[in-house]
């Protein structure tokens, strides 16, 4: 068994099963599938996300791997993704307890507590209304310049997120800026679960992240030139050499976009 549990939880849980403790707390209940819930709750005043996980079965990890995907067994993979984002100076969530217990990968038991990231919204909100009136062109390049930077450091030190939509990237609100104050966005990368963690990632898993976000850019109001100024920055070349130099990697995000697009808009 392993538990690490910061000072607010290990005071309130001495003497008692971590497990146990997790297991009765109550709140609001995000998602609540077999072998997996996610609530907000109160603790000491603060508030917190718990992911609880029981257990996947031996059924779902055959599945996936029969499809070639890595099953998630629990909260480790989440715990690791997030000190690795921290070593990275990344903004993200922060961890406040986790637990593991049980050898067998099927019924292996643990849960991640991280602090509530208040005062946010959701890239995917922020950028809706986007379709219908424009940004002041500064927040566009500004907000553009920091995804292709978090994604730049991501992948070029071996992080995959695997669901790399702009729903996962919260804006912190004290730092939301007007066309009349331009400051630099504050974005926290969040749902960190899946997150595959790699000394140097395969070309696949950059095209699967960087296909998802600009799958998810599609229908908020931005135009090709602002898809080129991602690659220029992402790239970190002129766009002219991004371009040739690298055509195929470009083309196939493109594709694997579209077809996510046609897939979800059928």
């Amino acid at each position: 068994m392993i538990v690490n549990l910061r000072e607010e939880f290990a005071k309130a849980w001495a003497g008692s099963d971590p497990f146990e403790r997790v297991d009765a707390l109550e709140g609001v209940v995000y998602r609540n599938v077999k072998g997996r819930r996610t609530l907000q709750f109160t603790h000491a005043g603060r508030s917190y996300f718990a992911k609880i996980h029981r257990g996947v079965g031996w059924g779902e990890i055959i599945k996936n791997l029969l499809t070639l995907k890595m099953p998630i067994l629990g909260a480790e993979n989440e715990w690791c993704a997030i000190a690795r984002l921290h070593q990275l100076g990344l903004a993200t969530m922060t961890a406040a307890a986790y637990g593991r217990r049980g050898m067998n990968p099927a019924t292996r038991q643990s849960f991640i507590i991280t602090e509530a990231l208040e005062n946010t919204i959701s890239l995917e909100d922020y950028c809706a209304p986007w379709q219908q009136k424009q940004p002041p062109l500064p927040i566009k390049l500004r907000l553009i310049r920091e995804l292709a930077t978090i994604s730049k450091t991501l992948h070029s030190n071996g992080v995959c997120h695997r669901d790399y939509y702009l729903c996962h990237f919260l804006l912190h609100e004290q730092e939301i800026f007007t066309a009349g104050e331009i400051a630099q966005p504050r974005l926290s990368v969040i749902d960190l679960h899946r997150a595959l963690i790699r000394r140097k990632l395969a070309r696949r898993w950059i095209i699967k992240d960087v296909a998802g976000l600009y799958f998810s850019a599609l229908h908020v109001g931005l135009n090709r030139h602002d898809f080129l100024r991602f690659v220029k920055i992402y790239s970190g070349k002129s766009l002219r050499a991004a371009l040739q130099e690298d055509a195929d990697f470009w083309q196939r995000i493109h594709g694997k976009a579209m077809q996510l697009d046609r897939k979800i808009n059928l």
